[in-house]
């Protein structure tokens, strides 16, 4: 039995123990005195608030996360590595074109360069596109999958692993939009910086489309600023799957992308982050990609990157707390893993509680710190320096509509508990659409 089935086993009995535990802290509180009940939320406040303060004010070091390279520190062609370009595309008629044409418009030595388009079981004109573009791009390598083989976009990328040769992987997502040299600039950085795999920053093609797309504009700078900091106080850094550079010889020895978890990236990064493999992350060029532009699209997308979130945790939380990591990666996980997946679970159990016992909140000052800490990350993010599209100015009613934005974790974080816990899981990998 793989070790992905393994970790596999009893997700749903460790999700109803994290419910359960959750449901406990929101509610005692409110059976104490008023002037106790505030005390576990007043002190994770100061503990959380403090910490991730700490990690949107750090600055990014040399060695973690600058924000570009100097031309001097590119590598020559001499010395740049093979590459295969790994795309997993299903249904993507309406963006498949372009994108084949700007990776064969990278600047990379032609014979270093691999591309490969797995075709996921697409049921519209996308594998007649892939043809047609195959005889107009020699270089193109198209990969057939059935749908009913299963396993995702893991199981996509598991089938190119087995089939290129390059020293490393450099995965796009469908709709992916990039700079001509950022490959160049890519490798460049994960060479000289020693890294096993890096992750570009993500940025939205469509940030003023409407506010929905605006707000996702702003949490991708966000999350890059927080995981610069988190880089650069030898916490832990995360995939996210679109603009990732993987070192192939470490992704074969952790066993290749993960096809029992919906999300093959942030599983990914657990285990590179097990095998002691250094992620770093690159603030330009960025990768661009649409953002979703609807509320149900949006709660879609966001569902599945909360079960695959939760799911690493329950799959691999033994041996994250072991010796294996440092002090400072347990701290950040820790820290992490309250504000991301506690801090919802319990609010929402809170605000239920309040409402049957008449009392007050409990928890509202360890939120009140939580989205007053990622409003100054939004301020941070949108107002650095960036290539790509323009971030959108943080303003005061453009941070504080932002943040009211994030509280749509609040409900769909314990949703999603609820349900790993309560139903039986049948593991399905949802795409989020494209339109070009």
């Amino acid at each position: 039995m793989s070790a992905a089935v393994l970790t596999r086993k009893h997700r749903r009995g460790k999700t109803a123990w994290f419910l359960l535990a959750c449901c406990f802290a929101g509610i005692a509180p409110h059976f104490f005195e008023p002037t106790s009940s505030l005390f576990p939320s007043i002190s994770l406040a100061f503990f959380l608030g403090g910490y991730g303060l700490l990690t949107v004010l750090r600055e990014p070091n040399r060695t973690g996360s600058n924000q570009k390279l100097d031309k001097l520190d590119l590598l020559v062609d001499s010395e740049l590595p093979s590459v295969d370009v790994l795309v997993a595309a299903r249904d993507e008629e309406a963006v498949i074109t372009r994108l084949v044409e700007r990776i064969h418009a990278l600047r990379y030595p032609e014979g270093k360069l691999g591309i490969w388009i797995i075709d996921d079981g697409s049921k519209d004109q996308t594998p007649v596109l892939l043809k047609e573009l195959s005889k107009t791009f020699p270089r193109l390598n198209i990969i057939q999958r059935s749908i009913t083989q299963g396993g995702g976009k893991s199981g996509a990328l598991n089938s190119a692993l087995c089939q290129t040769k390059a020293e490393w992987l450099f995965i796009l997502d469908a709709d992916a939009q990039f700079e001509a040299d950022v490959l160049i600039r890519l490798i460049s950085y994960a060479k000289r910086g020693q890294w096993s795999a890096v992750q570009l920053r993500k940025a939205v093609l469509n940030p003023f489309k409407n506010f929905l797309t605006q707000f996702q504009a702003m949490e991708m700078a966000m999350d890059a600023v927080i995981q610069q900091g988190r880089l650069s106080g030898e916490g832990v850094v995360e995939l996210r799957g679109n603009g990732q550079l993987l070192e192939r010889e470490t992704v074969e020895y952790c066993g290749g992308f993960n096809e029992d978890t919906v999300t093959d990236d942030l599983d990914l990064s657990f285990r590179l982050l097990i095998n002691q493999s250094h992620i770093g992350i690159l603030w330009d060029p960025p990768v661009q990609e649409e953002a979703v532009d609807s509320l149900l699209s949006l709660w879609r997308q966001r569902q599945r990157w909360a079960e695959g979130g939760l799911q690493r945790f329950f799959d691999y939380w033994p041996i994250l707390l072991s010796n294996k990591l440092t002090i400072s990666q347990r701290q950040d996980l820790t820290c992490f893993f309250l504000l991301q997946y506690v801090l919802p679970v319990v609010s929402f159990v809170d605000l239920i509680a309040t409402l049957l016992t008449k009392t007050i909140p409990t928890y509202w000052p360890l939120s009140f710190v939580a989205f007053s800490v990622s409003g100054l990350a939004y301020f941070r993010g949108c107002r650095k320096i960036s290539e790509g599209p323009l971030l959108p100015y943080p303003n005061f009613i453009r941070l504080l509509s932002a943040i009211i934005y994030l509280s749509h974790w609040f409900v769909i974080i314990p949703w999603v508990t609820f349900k790993m816990a309560v139903f039986p899981k049948k593991l399905v990998w949802l795409k989020t659409t494209h339109h070009g």
